[in-house]
């Protein structure tokens, strides 16, 4: 049976959620498998040459864990995402920014993220955030029509993410592995976890880190 903890993460350091933060959870769960939020891209075939060589860290602060813990364990590096957030996602992005009330819940992540760390990303409240600045999202653009091309783009940027976990367990055999993906994508991780784990072949055990 693979086993395989889900992590929720934040891909730059703010305060307690920093590389030497994250890589004591990742060293205390000693996976074998590493998978994450990343396409192949994301970390280069030459950022890995320049590390392994120069021991320069990445600036993704989920790859730079990941390096940390290079220097004491080996393990199977896996990026599991097929494209990047679409186009469409960044539109909303630069559009609802700078709305006030957007902002001051940003910043509140933000501060609740530096100073309560991983603890904050992996809780309900880190959960019922993301809800909320989503739902001011939607109010913002008050654009049904794109709105349901976003829900439906980020639908098809996380559906990849758990199918190539489950192809990669059907072929693989491990005893601890780990998922890192970023806190925004938490809660329907968690749903598709949950839904994978009833229709896929019962090859995975699945644990959620924090509460």
């Amino acid at each position: 049976m693979n086993h395989i903890t889900f992590i929720s993460t934040i891909h730059k350091e703010i305060g307690k959620c920093n590389t030497k933060e994250l890589f004591k959870i990742i060293d205390k769960l000693n996976p074998e498998v590493i998978f994450l939020e990343a396409i192949d891209e994301t970390y280069s075939d030459y950022e890995h040459w320049i590390f392994s060589n120069f021991g320069v860290f990445h600036e993704k602060l989920e790859i730079s864990a990941i390096q940390n813990y290079h220097y004491h364990s080996t393990f199977q590096y896996v990026p599991v995402c097929v494209n990047g957030l679409s186009e469409a996602f960044h539109k909303k992005v630069n559009l609802v920014c700078k709305n006030r009330e957007l902002q001051k819940l940003i910043d509140n992540f933000n501060y609740l993220a530096a100073e309560n760390g991983f603890e904050f990303l992996n809780s309900l409240e880190c959960i019922n955030l993301q809800e909320e600045m989503r739902e001011l999202e939607s109010r913002i653009l008050n654009n049904d029509e794109m709105d349901k091309i976003i829900r439906a783009d980020i639908e098809a940027y996380e559906n990849p993410m758990i199918q190539n976990i489950n192809s990669y367990c059907k072929k693989n055999h491990f005893n601890s592995g780990i998922f890192m993906c970023g806190a925004a994508h938490r809660k329907s991780i968690i749903e598709k976890i949950d839904k994978s784990m009833v229709t896929e072949e019962e090859n995975i055990s699945w644990t959620i880190f924090g509460n």
